[in-house]
């Protein structure tokens, strides 16, 4: 596979997802579009500087362009993880202020940093003095009642004159108690035009909308507004909707891959990660949308699941799947 050489893109973007855009997900997803942004889970500071590094900061070249996720609130643990995250060659760093879950509170992560504006500026100045690579925010527009347009204006001002310019913003506010994560993904209403006007007011800032976002013609229409866009269920869901981005948002002429296509260029990355004593269930459940809606996909997705859980399952089971699949 070719990477692309282009400078680096918040055109369009795959959010990170806890759980999901680990690094079989994303290489996945890069056989789909070359130039989407991609980013890794969440991964916490404690974990990299105090677990195994190896591990966490492991990927494909294949799967850049890519950003790495940063969890934390400490300015010094999050300079010391962006410098292992540059040395291993991710081309950006973000900085986690959105997750509203427990866990991530109780470590002072997430969402719930938007109350402490000031620190998520110490925290970027520190990123920025330790790294080359570009350090982006990504946030909610507001966490329970700090919930208007001045006070995310100040937050992205803030933040702004710590030295980021990239912010990408969740166009929800987050209820930090009393719901649950998935229901902060659905239960506040999307707020669109608060991004807009945060791009409106700061037209030198690199502005990222991310939410609720559904197909390709929405992402257009949010381009009329802001900079970029960024999807996260519906591309992990239903990935083959990113086999059109390339065409679409950064006018490349290469044609649209067919999903059996797709799958024949994953088996050597699918045998290779076998060969290493990756578990086929590992990589497969990443793949189970890619026949949504077509012919034979609730048979592919059925025998996925049925067998890729098998002790000892091989890339045969990858084979005989496909052949259940019609051709498109």
């Amino acid at each position: 596979m070719s990477v692309s050489s282009e400078p680096l893109s918040h055109r369009f973007c795959v959010a990170p997802m806890m759980d999901w855009t680990d690094r079989h997900c994303r290489y996945f997803l890069r056989l789909l579009s070359k130039h989407a942004m991609l980013y890794t889970e969440m991964v916490t500071t404690g974990a990299l500087l105090h677990g195994d590094k190896e591990r966490f900061l492991k990927f494909n070249s294949a799967e850049q362009p890519l950003a790495i996720q940063l969890g934390g609130s400490d300015p010094g643990e999050l300079a010391e993880s962006a410098r292992l995250a540059e040395d291993a060659g991710y081309q950006e760093v973000n900085l986690n202020v959105g997750c509203p879950s427990d866990r991530v509170q109780n470590g002072k992560i997430g969402a719930c940093l938007m109350a402490e504006p000031e620190l998520v500026a110490d925290c970027v100045a520190a990123m920025k003095r330790s790294v080359n690579i570009p350090v982006t925010v990504k946030s909610r527009i507001g966490i329970d009642n700090i919930d208007s347009y001045d006070e995310l204006a100040n937050f992205i001002t803030l933040v702004n004159s710590a030295g980021c310019s990239c912010f990408i913003l969740h166009a929800r506010i987050a209820i930090l108690k009393g719901l649950s994560p998935k229901q902060n993904r659905e239960i506040p209403p999307l707020n669109y035009q608060r991004v807009y006007d945060i791009k409106g007011n700061f037209p030198e800032l690199e502005i990222i909308i991310n939410g609720g976002i559904k197909t390709l013609a929405e992402a257009h229409e949010h381009l009329r507004h802001v900079d970029g866009v960024m999807l996260g269920r519906e591309a992990y869901q239903h990935p083959y909707i990113l086999s059109a981005v390339d065409q679409e948002f950064f006018n490349a002429d290469n044609e649209i891959p067919e999903r059996q296509k797709i799958l024949e260029y994953f088996l050597p990355y699918v045998a290779e990660e076998l060969q290493q004593g990756t578990a086929l269930r590992h990589i497969t459940r990443h793949i189970l949308g890619l026949f949504q809606n077509q012919p034979g996909g609730k048979k592919f997705r059925r025998y996925l699941s049925e067998n890729a859980y098998k002790p000892g399952a091989g890339l045969s089971v990858l084979e005989q799947a496909m052949q259940v699949v019609q051709p498109r």
